[in-house]
């Protein structure tokens, strides 16, 4: 789902993304929530991510396996598009596919004061007809600032993104902003917290606001593991959510 801001922020607290240049990662998130409705939606995805570093390049790509169980104006990776009155089903199967091209500019390495630029595509390939996507194309720019100072990392980030809309389904184009601070615990392990914020994106829906707190550790052997646990204060965010996942880098 989201996470891909705080799992950067958890590495550049440590030395370094990874020991390779390819990293495979997996795990499981689950959120719930009501979205502004009566009825509580329950998401819980798997995904499956592979990322490859080169010079100052960052590439990736992640689809997940989705299950949602709920509320059916509640789309998975959208959040609740309308406040009317819904029914209740529950759908899985594959999400959307996401690529992303990421180039870090170091400004001032004595400070570690950098900035990240991102484009990123969601393609359209859930299946729309069971709430697991829109089933259209969306267009993200990411511009992420951070900077390091002792063992605190502070990042924060601000985006543009045009959804893809379809005759069944009008969506707006959103932006989204978040800040946050990660702390480097000794050489192996960080702790850390961030806000996200992104506007509604359809003219009933809802804003989305939530607060993540996250622990990332070193296991050695090229793993690392991460844990974390979501809150949300808007109707567009769930009422809770948590993960975790384990990376293996080449």
């Amino acid at each position: 789902m989201k996470r891909l801001t705080l799992l950067a922020a958890a590495l550049l607290s440590q030395a370094a993304f990874a020991d390779g240049n390819f990293t495979v990662k997996t795990g499981i998130d689950y959120t719930s929530g009501k979205y502004g409705t009566n009825t509580r939606t329950e998401i819980t995805a798997i995904p499956f991510i592979g990322t490859y570093e080169t010079g100052n390049w960052t590439f990736k790509a992640s689809i997940p396996y989705v299950r949602i169980t709920g509320s059916d104006n509640v789309i998975a990776g959208v959040g609740a598009v309308s406040q009317t009155a819904t029914t209740v089903r529950t759908d899985s199967g594959l999400g959307d596919l996401v690529t992303a091209a990421t180039y870090s500019f170091m400004i001032d390495p004595k400070s570690q004061f950098g900035v990240d630029v991102t484009g990123k595509v969601k393609w359209g390939t859930a299946n729309s007809d069971r709430g697991l996507g829109t089933g259209e194309n969306d267009f993200w720019i990411l511009v992420d600032p951070y900077t390091k100072i002792g063992n605190v990392t502070y990042f924060g980030g601000i985006g543009y993104c045009m959804l893809g809309s379809s005759a069944t389904l009008k969506l707006k184009d959103v932006v989204s902003a978040n800040a946050g601070l990660s702390y480097k615990l000794d050489q192996q392990a960080s702790v850390g917290a961030m806000l996200d914020y992104r506007s509604r994106s359809t003219d009933t829906g809802f804003a989305q606001r939530e607060i993540t707190g996250f622990y990332s550790r070193k296991l050695g052997g090229g793993y690392k593991l991460q844990a974390y646990a979501t809150k949300g204060f808007a109707d567009g965010s769930p009422d809770w959510g948590a993960g975790m996942n384990v990376a293996y880098s080449y």
